[in-house]
């Protein structure tokens, strides 16, 4: 005699349900490597623009700052001394993947870049750097110029900031408060270890020394953040910058690319 066992109507339905959940966690999961590859690809896709679109901001923010300057090159202060981060920039364009990975590795390495700006005949202008301190709404990332022959700071060109619209942004468009700038005292000490006074910035009207910043009446707290942040940058690099100077004075590797372009617009 044959007994019929009735069939327990739960485990038929656990069956349909686990791989309805499997086949939902494969779904996901394939969406998900998907959006992965997606935003990667994307970052991929836009970073070689980005960065374009920055070195052209950061050469602009350069030919500001430093007033007569023509070209420019990136250094390094190392533990090694100073480095030139593209030393093959301007005498081949097509410089060598190895090249690139070098200079890619001196840049991470660096302690302290810099820009050497040059005139049309490779002598030095200025030097720029870029510096940072905190604003009323966030960080203010500027970019300064450095004249080594009177010793002073030529002006800031701002790379990135958050500040009130109408206040914070007046120290772009503030005449008196860009006149602190037309030769801010930036001097060393007598031993050449730091700067000879701070940069400060001092309540408005009250400037009475040339390494002060007058700051702008209803924009206290940015003008002291551009007065930080030069006075930071300044103080950190131009003592280890001093001895270098001289070195920097001609940019032989420019001078001879002026010369050859004045050569071939003769020849022409």
């Amino acid at each position: 005699m044959t007994v019929d066992v009735p069939q327990n109507p739960t485990s038929q339905k656990r069956a349909p349900e686990r791989a309805s959940s499997l086949s939902m966690i494969i779904t996901l999961g394939g969406i998900a490597m998907l959006s992965g590859l997606l935003v990667v690809l994307t970052w991929q896709l836009t970073l070689a623009p980005i960065r374009e679109n920055q070195r052209i901001m950061i050469e602009k923010a350069i030919f500001q700052v430093i007033p007569g300057a023509t070209q420019r090159r990136s250094y390094a202060l190392t533990d090694k001394g100073l480095e030139d981060l593209e030393p093959q920039s301007h005498a081949n364009k097509n410089s060598s993947s190895q090249d690139k990975y070098s200079q890619t590795k001196a840049a991470k390495n660096s302690t302290l870049k810099f820009y050497a700006a040059y005139d049309v005949q490779g002598q030095l202008k200025g030097i720029a750097a870029e510096a940072a301190a905190q604003g009323y709404a966030d960080i203010v990332r500027l970019l300064y110029g450095y004249d080594p022959q009177c010793q002073c700071i030529r002006g800031f060109s701002i790379i990135k900031m958050a500040e009130t619209p109408g206040l914070g942004d007046k120290i772009l468009t503030d005449e008196n408060f860009l006149d602190n700038f037309s030769a801010l005292d930036a001097r060393l000490s007598y031993d050449k270890k730091t700067l000879g006074n701070p940069i400060i910035t001092v309540k408005h009207g009250s400037k009475n020394n040339p390494w002060e910043i007058d700051a702008i009446s209803g924009a206290t707290i940015t003008s002291k953040a551009v007065g930080k942040a030069i006075n930071q940058g300044a103080e950190q690099l131009l003592p280890k910058l001093y001895p270098y100077l001289q070195q920097l004075q001609t940019n032989s590797s420019l001078n001879a690319l002026s010369l050859n372009l004045k050569k071939e617009k003769g020849e022409e």
